[in-house]
């Protein structure tokens, strides 16, 4: 076999590991824990997030301000990210072995 028939099998595995089911936006990582947005509502979810978390730093004065406005929008961004994700989140090492 020459490494060009591999090609076709890990192309298709890596459109398999980056699709979800209905209601899900994001996709867990192939390696290490989280998750990364596959449609575009993930997309909005993840940019709005950081805006909201960067634009509260930016512009409330104080550190205990900042603190106060950017760890309860991270938890409840998170929240969503991770009730969003197709599988939940746990480790891993790369694409998963075909049956």
């Amino acid at each position: 076999m020459t490494k060009q028939s591999h090609r076709p099998d890990l192309v298709d595995r890596l459109q398999a590991s980056y699709t979800v089911r209905p209601g899900y936006w994001f996709a867990q990582k192939r390696f290490g824990l989280g998750s990364t947005p596959v449609t575009w509502q993930g997309w909005a979810v993840t940019i709005l997030g950081s805006l909201l978390i960067a634009g509260g730093i930016a512009l409330l004065p104080g550190l205990f301000a900042k603190l106060a406005w950017a760890i309860p929008v991270a938890f409840g961004w998170l929240a969503l990210i991770w009730r969003k994700t197709d599988g939940g989140w746990q480790w891993n090492w790369g694409l998963k072995k075909p049956d």
